[in-house]
């Protein structure tokens, strides 16, 4: 079969089974199996597929018509112009955490120190320490296989060139297997995180792409989704200096109910970001010296 026909069998198959863009899918997958490229098809569509990688091909195409998110079929994902390598023990890096990085981004300066609850993938402290000079980082999760896959993320995208600068640009960031702050010692300068915030009652209507096969402790948030921001903000004075902020990434509907609990340990300055397609995805602040001052909570 050439390339153009093995292209359409996939993308029919997927489009049989009611996979949101197929067509993509069908591709993409097709040019990681046989390393190429989208010039391949429209220039080289005529060409013969060998049958070792239809074959693979095929096989790949079964399990995203099961619904396997494609970034676990390739193992990768591109997040803040990065390739992380993913598996089914983390959760995808997705677009709208790119908002969350980029506001930490606008408050981080040289020499700081940042905390990553929930570090999954380690796809935002990786992000964070990349772009910027200088800083530390801590990451915990509460999965070791997540934190696996995070160092494997640390190690391929924060080292240089030889072996002295791997290990230089890699103690710049740790990662940790803790239960929110349980194993965490010290004062951090800036602390993010994307926790689970997706109410458990809520999960079984996710696209089956998310609720079937994303890591259920990663998405999984409590009753009523705010488990882990009441967890965080009760222990954060601890960990985080006087002065120092926090950052959220939040559910659609839920930056009033996380800047109450903000406002009420002290923090100040409180703002809610929006994403790009105009809904409220992070919450952030400053923590006052004193747990008496009240925030002021500016909504959009």
């Amino acid at each position: 079969m050439t390339y153009r026909e093995v292209y359409a069998e996939g993308r029919k198959v997927l489009e049989s089974a009611g996979v949101g863009e197929a067509e993509l899918d069908a591709r993409l997958l097709l040019e990681y199996v046989c390393g190429t490229n989208r010039n391949d098809l429209l220039v080289h569509g005529e060409e013969t597929v060998d049958d070792e990688n239809r074959k693979r091909y095929e096989e790949f195409i079964a399990r995203r018509r099961q619904r396997v998110p494609l970034q676990y079929l390739t193992g990768k994902q591109n997040f803040m112009g990065l390739e992380f390598a993913v598996n089914e023990h983390v959760l995808i890096p997705r677009q709208d955490t790119e908002i969350l990085v980029e506001e930490v981004l606008k408050h981080l300066h040289d020499g700081m120190r940042v905390l990553d609850l929930c570090t999954g993938s380690g796809c935002i402290l990786i992000s964070l320490l990349h772009y910027s000079n200088h800083c530390d980082g801590l990451g915990v999760d509460i999965s070791q296989e997540a934190l696996a896959v995070a160092e494997e993320n640390g190690r391929a995208l924060l080292p240089k060139e030889s072996s002295a600068e791997v290990e230089e640009a890699f103690g710049r960031i740790r990662f940790w297997k803790s239960d929110l702050f349980e194993a965490v010692e010290g004062k951090f300068d800036i602390i993010v995180s994307n926790p689970p915030y997706i109410p458990s009652g809520d999960i079984e209507e996710l696209m089956p792409e998310v609720g079937n096969h994303e890591p259920r402790g990663a998405l999984d948030g409590g009753e009523d989704g705010l488990h882990f921001y009441r967890s965080i903000v009760e222990g954060i004075r601890e960990h985080l200096y006087g002065g120092g902020m926090l950052f959220f990434e939040i559910g659609q509907d839920q930056a009033e109910a996380v800047s109450r609990l903000m406002e009420r340990e002290g923090f100040l300055e409180i703002e809610v970001v929006r994403d790009y397609a105009g809904l409220d995805r992070v919450v952030y602040g400053t923590l006052g010296f004193h747990g008496a001052e009240q925030g002021v909570v500016n909504f959009p």
